[in-house]
């Protein structure tokens, strides 16, 4: 359940390109990203379906790319326009155009045209690409990028250059490129985006190659051929087996063609069990193991295609299959049985983990693990049935599933066990040490996708230091070398690093050693000149800086719960084992910052694939029964970031509540984590998403949202926004507006049984009564002033000294529009105003000292309000009548 902004995104600077944008304009946005820090990166939108579907993909998510309708135009104050100066190609901002002051800056590498736009920056160069512009300011500035950011600034300068073959390619586009590639840009990238036009020859010729695709079975794995006979070479024989592997998803390609005098033969493979460039050598050509060609002379086609047949039938590797590979009859469990019987049964067989089957129909609907079994039973959850606490979702197989498959499940998903399916039931498993065995015996079985160089490293370096003040990446550099010189490892970790990744503001530094984390910090503290507090029961220490900035540094570690809803026990371990203790994915990253490795990201649990999915999972099943405050976290994370929780998530959630580990945890502890989210922004949503989860009636009964309750916190949340539109101090205690809200229609004692459940001290508890009753008795106050018209100065001494989270609940709750809009007068008008007359104007009047000086000032300050005195000649000549009792003493009193 998520809720929509209700305003548009503050954005100072925006930068944009032309519609239907190329490479090269999404390049230059992101180039230009770099050159102006903070700016609201607007993508125009494109007709080239490669580009939008690779724009959606991927630059939408690595640099947060936002719609112009999301943001408000009223806030901008300059607009960057990249690889275009004509207006009528930005039409999409033309709304900007209106804003006085607008300062427009302009980056282009076309001619001038008559409706150029005129900026205060203007850089035009006759250059290969706009990007190519960029990237020299850039290296001229000394700034470095990641390889994500070098990879997409190689897009632009290589499409716009025609890969270099363009005639308005200059010296400056390869210096670029060239800096690009030290910078990490990724070729294989650009190859696979880059496509080129084909020729009427080479349509022709793909056309022919696809009529002709024949597969063969060879050895279990299969192979496509696929021929042709021309009268003429025609080039980029290589380009067009590569686009028919791609559209025919085609695992391993032999293409042969007889040009001329010789068969060219081009072959490519996608598996290990399928060596071409051994198969190309042996008929005379090269390449290597996934890559290669052929060029065979003085044979006709049919030859060529026999002796290619002959050498495949003896050197393709015989494929594996799940039937050889696992083990019957499989041991399972029903869902409906109890854990204590999982437990007997797997302890009892000696396994690791076991398929879940249906109760009913035995079709497998998960699978459970030893560790989580063991963990639950010490929980007291021993009599829950097994299916509860399964992991959901995973994925089975066929006794005719091939090694590559079985493979990319247990390497790549993660998954222990594998269950083998036949006929509905299971019918054998394949666990991971089955597919270790055979790889250990034939290493080159593991797919190329699949093993440990499937992809590069990210390396978050050049993120660090554009995203950190000068003053904190120097802390972080030298951490990461002070760590090293004492023999430990160094990161920092969590919500700061997923903030990293989301391009949201964090400056909390979390640092986790794999060390004495209590030692290092107070080295580092000597360094910095900071101070120390250390936590030694859990190896923590908090490191602060001379400037206030605190850091935390914990020793890395694993924690376990000795039972539900306990403070955690701390061993020694691992970074790996550090993050796989904390509550969600998307908070278990780290980032390396010793001097070797500094900026590699650390990602062991998929945290990456979930930001980029928007969503939050749990690391293990029993996390909600270990922390159940992890519950709260988990709804205040999926509306602050606009996520979803995941569905087995979700179902462990209701579980956990279901189960009651919400009532053991204590009040001080629940409401902690309440305050959090009722100031996180996202109050509302995350009290609906509670209550729907039935955890509000689980903290206690008497918060359980009805219609009355939800329309108070509706109206409390649009006056909060409101206020703090306003930009006013002081700012309010929002958490005492939900509450009040919370506890609407609530009797006294009820009231004080619910804050007795949050932990509230005797002093909390009799200053929320009192601030209800207070509440209640000018409600009843402001709608008889509201009847008789009351003046401005009687509103004014009315709400004064009711606390302002009174004021705002005050409005929100009152019926009367009246009521309300007076209320508003009292916060921006009535408030703020000051007499201009103070108690030394008094005494110079000859006033003694006393009570007398708060009442002609109260006096004084009626008058003001009401118009009466709005000078200081007016307010000091009417304090001289009451001191000199021409008004009355008693009428002065009276006004006390």
């Amino acid at each position: 359940m998520t809720s929509k902004p209700q305003h548009g995104l503050a954005a100072p600077t925006v930068i944009t390109s032309h519609i239907n944008a190329d490479f090269d304009a999404l390049a230059a946005i992101i180039a230009a990203g770099k050159l102006y820090p903070g700016a609201v990166l607007i993508f125009p939108g494109s007709q080239e379906k490669n580009l939008r579907n690779f724009f959606i993909q991927s630059a939408t998510y690595v640099f947060n790319f936002k719609a112009f309708k999301e943001i408000d135009p009223a806030t901008v104050r300059t607009l960057v326009v990249v690889d275009t100066r004509q207006r009528s190609r930005v039409s999409h901002v033309e709304a900007l155009f209106s804003q006085p002051g607008l300062d427009i800056h302009l980056y282009d590498h076309h001619p001038d045209t008559e409706e150029d736009l005129q900026g205060s920056v203007s850089v035009v160069k006759p250059w290969g690409s706009t990007t190519t512009i960029l990237t020299h300011m850039i290296l001229e500035k000394g700034m470095s990028l990641t390889p994500d950011e070098a990879t997409f600034l190689a897009l632009g300068i290589y499409e716009d250059t025609g890969s270099f073959t363009f005639n308005s390619t200059t010296e400056k586009d390869f210096t670029a490129a060239a800096w690009l590639k030290g910078q990490g840009m990724d070729m294989s990238t650009l190859s696979e985006l880059l496509t080129r036009e084909l020729s009427a020859e080479q349509i022709t010729l793909m056309s022919t190659l696809l009529e002709n695709c024949t597969t063969f079975d060879v050895n279990g794995v299969e192979v496509v051929l696929t021929e042709a006979v021309l009268d003429n070479y025609v080039g980029d024989f290589a380009l067009l087996a590569h686009k028919l592997m791609d559209m025919q998803n085609v695992r391993v390609l032999f293409a042969m063609a007889l040009m001329k005098d010789r068969v060219h033969l081009v072959a490519r493979s996608r598996t290990r069990d399928v060596d071409v460039g051994r198969i190309c050598a042996s008929l005379g050509g090269g390449g290597h193991a996934f890559a290669a060609s052929a060029s065979l002379k003085d044979k006709t086609l049919p030859q060529a295609k026999q002796e290619l047949l002959a050498l495949l039938s003896s050197q393709v590797n015989p494929q594996i299959l799940a039937s050889a590979l696992m083990s019957r009859p499989a041991i399972v469990i029903a869902d409906d049985r109890p854990l204590t019987e999982a437990a007997e049964t797997m302890t009892h067989y000696g396994l690791k983990a076991m398929p879940v089957v249906d109760a009913e129909d035995r079709r497998c609907v998960g699978i459970l693990e030893h560790d989580i079994v063991d963990k639950a039973v010490k929980h007291g959850l021993g009599a829950s049935a097994a299916g509860d606490y399964m992991m959901q979702g995973a994925h089975t197989i066929t006794p005719q599933t091939d090694l590559y498959h079985i493979t990319e499940i247990i390497l790549e998903q993660r998954q222990r066990l594998i269950p083998v399916v036949e006929g509905g039931e299971v019918a054998g498993v394949i666990t991971r040490t089955d597919l270790i065995n055979v790889l250990v015996r034939e290493p080159a079985r593991i797919p190329e996708s699949v093993g440990p160089e499937r992809k590069s490293e990210r390396n978050m370096a050049g993120v660090l230091r554009e995203r950190l003040p000068g003053r904190l990446f120097a802390l972080v550099k030298r951490a990461g070398a002070l760590a090293q010189e004492m023999g430990y490892e160094a990161y920092v970790v969590g919500g700061f690093v997923r903030d990293l990744i989301l391009g949201r503001p964090n400056l909390d530094l979390d640092l986790v050693v794999e060390g004495d984390g209590i030692r290092f910090a107070e080295a580092l503290s000597a360094e910095m000149g900071g101070r120390i507090k250390s936590h030694h029961k859990f190896k923590t220490a908090v490191l602060i800086l001379p400037d206030g900035n605190r850091v935390d540094v914990a020793t890395a570690r694993l924690e376990y719960y000795e039972y539900p809803a306990a403070l955690p026990t701390v061993e020694l371990s691992s970074i790996k084992m550090d993050l796989y203790r904390r509550d969600f994915t998307i908070n278990a990253l780290a980032v390396h910052l010793s001097p070797g490795s500094f900026g590699k990201l650390v990602d062991f649990f998929g945290a990456q694939r979930d930001i980029k999915e928007r969503v939050i999972r749990v690391l293990h099943s029993l996390s909600f029964v270990e922390d159940p405050t992890r519950i709260l976290r988990a709804i205040r994370f999926e509306q602050r970031f606009q996520f979803r929780i995941g569905a087995q998530t979700e179902r462990l959630i209701k579980n956990a509540i279901v189960n009651n580990f919400v009532h053991k945890l204590s009040g001080s502890r629940v409401f902690h984590e309440i305050i959090h989210i009722f100031e996180d922004g996202n109050a509302l949503a995350c009290i609906r998403r509670m209550d729907e989860f039935k955890l509000l009636a689980a903290i206690h009964p008497l918060l359980a949202l009805d219609p009355r309750k939800d329309e108070v916190l509706a109206e409390s949340e649009r006056v909060i926004t409101w206020y703090q539109l306003l930009y006013m101090e002081p700012s309010p205690e929002v958490w005492r507006i939900y509450f009040l809200g919370l506890c609407a229609g609530m009797e006294d004692d009820q009231v004080s049984s619910v804050a007795e459940r949050l932990g509230f001290n005797r002093q909390r508890v009799e200053g929320f009564l009192s601030l209800r009753h207070c509440i209640r008795n000018i409600a009843q106050s402001i709608y008889e002033w509201d009847y008789r018209h009351g003046l401005h100065s009687e509103l004014y001494f009315m709400l004064r000294d009711l606390p302002l989270e009174g004021v705002l609940y005050l409005m929100a709750r009152h019926p009367k529009e009246t009521v309300r809009k007076a209320i508003s007068l009292f916060l921006t008008t009535l408030r703020p105003q000051r007499v201009d007359i103070t108690g030394q104007d008094i005494k110079k009047l000859g006033v003694e000292p006393g009570p007398l000086y708060g009442e002609i000032l109260r006096r004084v300050t009626a008058a003001m309000l009401d118009g009466r005195a709005s000078c200081r000649a007016d307010q000091l000549e009417m304090a001289r009548k009451l001191a000199g009792g021409s008004e009355g003493m008693g009428d002065l009193r009276g006004l006390a």
